[in-house]
Formats: C-alpha cells, structure tokens, sequence
C-alpha cells in the first residue's frame, strides 16, 4: 500500500505534462517516467539527534506566532470569522503534513527545497488549522518521500519512506520531551503523513504511557484495514464521537466514484498483520457524525474549507457536503462539489479530505479532548 496508494495524485499531475489520450494508454508507465527518480537511492544528509531544537525545522510550533499556518482561522461565508473552541483544556498536536516534493531529482526532499516547503505551508494551513484550538501544535519539516517512491515497487522506494520516517520519529521524540507530561496528545496527518502516524503509532506510542494521554490519533486520507491493520496498531478504531485514545481515518470521494485503482492496489497489499488485505473492509469514520460508518445529511456539516485558486485562502461553506461510508469504507459526499482544481480522475477528493469536513473536525477534536480531560 505504501508504493502505490498516491497513484491518483501522479494521475493529476501526469495528466498536465502528457496529455489525455497517451495518459489513458500507458498511465503506469507515464506516471513512473514523469515522477520516480531513475537514480540510485542516495539519501539527503541525515539530521543531527537533537536537530529538532531547531524552531527553524518546524512549520508549526509555539512561539512562531501570527505566520504559523497552522493558527490560521478561515472566514465562514457572509462576513463572520470562525474562532477555535473556547474554554478547553489544555491539548498538544503533532501533525504530519502529506507529499508536497514532486521532483524525481532526489529519492527524499532536500530540506530548503522551495517548491516542496511552498505546498506543504500551504497543506498545513488547510489541514492543521482545523486542530487550533490546542494550546500547542507542532508540525515538522522532514525529509519527505517524494511521489515517485509511492509508484514503484524499487526498494529505494522503501528507503525514502523510512528516511522519512526516521525524521518523522525524532521530531516526535523531542515534542513529547517539550509538552508538558500530562498534557493529552493529538496525532494526526494525511497521505504520507498518515503513514507515517500510522508507524508512529505501531512502534513508538502503543504500551509507552502516551498511550493513555492520546486523545485520538488521525490518520486520514490513507487506507486502513479494519481486519488486517487495527488491530495490529493497538487502538481500536473511534466508534462514538466522544470515544477516546482511538483512531480516525476517511477518504473522500463524490459520486459517481470510480475507486477501481485505489481498491485494486489496496487488495493486493500486505496488511499490519502480514497478510493481504484483499476485500476487507476499509475504515470509514464518518466526519460529520464522528462514528464508525453511518451517514449525515450536508445540514449537519458546519463547515466546507472551499479554496481560493491559489490554496493559500479560502472560507468556510455551511452545509456544503454529506458524507456517507458505504460497504467498502469509502467515504462518499454526494455530487461532486466545486472545491478547485485539484479533483483527482474517478471523482477522487483526496486533496480535500480534511478541508471538505474542516469544522466537523474542528469539533470532534474539541469534542474528544473535553471527554479526554473528563473521564480522568
């Protein structure tokens, strides 16, 4: 699952450079070409075991200020501005931005790169912002994997994810040394960030005593499976909407949806547990609810993030989008919604997963973090 899952991403960006007919010919081939890296895996210099100490290695973190794009609060249509959930208790997130290095120059991002740290501010503001009302979050910069890795079954592909993954885990290592020792925890991330949490969860906080601070963690935008994957990680998936130390996770797509290639890579992957996860069950938390599965009308959505063409800005719709988890775990929101550019081929929303549902996230993490703090 981790070399092909963002397959749909290359499709979009393939089909600018190729053209429409080559591109329904030799998708596969095209995809590789334009994006995996043809050079021997050579990793980007390894950081230093206490580079994190850097507030430069941080896109989000306390102390940044009004730039921190991840304090970022969006206007709701009309006029109003949207404020983060007052009279909380104290919470910490650690969010792990998605893929924003397209370049087959380099197995992994050069830290610096312009382009890659351009998008992932951008990623960040869409999709951390969601979460501040915490007291603190923390996003890092890593060595990210670039898209081509997620296209090829090369093992240097393997390599660039777990170089990323080892930035990934000292930059969490030294948030947990900084946030204060009862301070409940948030985890969250989308696409390869979501891996990335994933593993986190898997090898670092599962039986350590972060565990019992967790308020939930959110993996979206990657595909988990419900017989092969949760139980394996250690945290059962989020059934109620104020369940805690749980896991959430969606993928977005309208309807007509045609999943085929998503469904078909996810069916021959190998699960946490060793064995394929052919036709099980992806998890679906429904956002609007906050449950496992189930559907909500677009009334009860607080709130569409609906971008500005160049994804720095945006405002918040009321009401935008449904969303539906059918039998395969796919989150379904209806007709497609006008959201950008950025749709992928099969009416995939991948890009929007989060901003599609970005006050309803907005409010299951307040909600979470409230029964969190209650219950001890």
């Amino acid at each position: 699952m981790a070399k092909k899952f963002l397959y749909f991403v290359a499709i979009c960006i393939v089909l600018f450079l190729i053209g429409r007919i080559g591109w329904e010919m030799f998708q596969d081939e095209l995809a590789e070409i334009a994006l995996v890296p043809s050079s021997d895996f050579t990793p980007t210099q390894a950081l230093e075991s206490n580079a994190y100490q850097d507030p430069g290695l941080w896109y989000s973190r306390p102390g940044i200020g009004v730039t921190d794009p991840a304090r970022w609060q969006p206007a709701v249509a009309g006029g109003s501005e949207a404020a983060p959930t007052s009279d909380l208790p104290d919470f910490a997130v650690f969010f792990v931005h998605p893929t924003s290095y397209l370049s087959r120059d380099s197995w992994n991002a050069p830290m610096g790169d312009e382009e890659a740290e351009r998008i992932a501010r951008i990623y960040v503001r869409g999709m951390a912002s969601p979460f501040n009302a915490a007291s603190e979050i923390w996003a890092p910069r890593y060595r990210q994997a670039t898209m081509g890795a997620f296209l090829t079954d090369e093992p240097e592909a393997e390599q660039a994810i777990s170089a990323a993954y080892d930035d990934v885990v000292e930059a969490y290592r030294y948030f947990l040394d900084t946030v204060e020792a009862d301070t409940p925890i948030v985890i969250a991330g989308h696409s390869q960030g979501s891996l990335h949490v994933l593993r986190l969860l898997r090898e670092e906080v599962r039986g350590s005593p972060v565990a019992d601070r967790l308020v939930a963690a959110y993996a979206i935008g990657w595909p988990i499976s419900v017989e092969h994957d949760v139980p394996e990680l250690g945290f059962a998936a989020c059934a109620t909407p104020a369940q805690t130390g749980c896991l959430i996770s969606w993928s977005s797509f309208a309807e007509p949806a045609d999943p085929s290639s998503v469904i078909e890579t996810y069916a021959a992957s190998i699960g946490f547990d060793g064995t394929p996860r052919g036709d099980s069950q992806i998890l679906c938390t429904n956002p609007i609810t906050g449950t496992f599965g189930g559907s909500a009308p677009a009334s009860a959505n607080l709130g569409t993030l609906v971008p500005d063409d160049s994804m720095s800005n945006g405002e918040l719709i009321r009401a935008a989008v449904p969303a539906r988890c059918d039998e395969r775990g796919l989150l379904l929101i209806g007709d497609p919604p006008e959201l950008g550019s950025y749709v992928l081929p099969g009416n995939n929303y991948h890009v929007y997963d989060i901003p599609l549902f970005w006050a309803n996230t907005q409010a299951d993490v307040a909600r979470r973090v409230s029964a969190k703090v209650s219950a001890n």
